[in-house]
């Protein structure tokens, strides 16, 4: 059977790691969170004083690019790669609502999206991948066999996101979440550089009312129809 090149785009808390991860692990294919690597070169820029609520330092960010190494290391005992940044393991710091807050200013740098492009193009070139991020069908693998469009209320998507912060103990009101989701998703489609749009052949999927068990079966079925078109 040949191995495909799955991309799932789509918005902020929508579940596309969770269902990649999932898809991955039931294809042995390699799982790649490219938001992972955008959150990741956040954190450096918080840590090194170079955005904050009153300032961006763009130029200062470019110019230490070459200083920020990032790398997936496989998890046995949680079944996915985990994101390091210059050799630490950051995959519990990159998930706070601090660097999400900040994630989608990051991720407007044309810069920094032609070295994490660049990365996680050459993850890829061989298939048997699946990847999750804003542009993966559009930018990263135009020509993947297929491609997912994951969309669910905003309303929807905090209270998910909301819960799961609650449960790792992160003191924060549903009002904060709900606001960090709506910002994100205004500077994700309006930026210059990749905006999330859905890719034209892209099978859109609203997951608002769908279980984590139907959502997985749902996009299963896909793949296992895209691999059989390609035998």
């Amino acid at each position: 059977m040949n191995n495909i090149t799955i991309a799932i785009d789509g918005y902020s808390s929508t579940g596309k790691s969770t269902v990649a991860k999932q898809i991955a692990k039931h294809l042995g294919y390699v799982y790649v969170d490219s938001g992972a690597m955008y959150r990741a070169v956040t954190l450096y820029a918080i840590k090194n004083g170079l955005i904050s609520e009153d300032d961006f330092n763009k130029e200062a960010l470019v110019y230490q690019l070459d200083q920020i190494e990032l790398s997936f290391q496989f998890n046995d005992q949680l079944g996915f790669a985990e994101m390091y940044l210059n050799g630490l393991n950051v995959e519990k710091e990159i998930r706070t609502l601090k660097v999400s807050s900040f994630v989608s200013k990051i991720a407007e740098v044309s810069k920094v999206r032609q070295k994490l492009v660049g990365i996680q193009k050459k993850i890829g070139q061989d298939k048997g991948v699946v990847m999750d991020g804003r542009d993966i069908g559009t930018v990263v693998f135009p020509d993947a066999e297929l491609k997912i469009f994951m969309t669910a209320s905003a309303e929807k998507r905090a209270e998910r996101r909301y819960q799961e912060l609650k449960e790792r103990g992160d003191a924060i009101t549903y009002e904060a979440v709900l606001q960090n989701v709506t910002e994100r998703d205004y500077i994700d489609t309006h930026r210059e550089d990749s905006p999330l749009v859905k890719a034209e052949d892209a099978i859109e999927i609203d997951n608002s009312d769908l279980t984590l068990n139907e959502q997985y079966t749902k996009i299963l079925e896909l793949v296992k129809m895209t691999l059989e078109g390609c035998e």
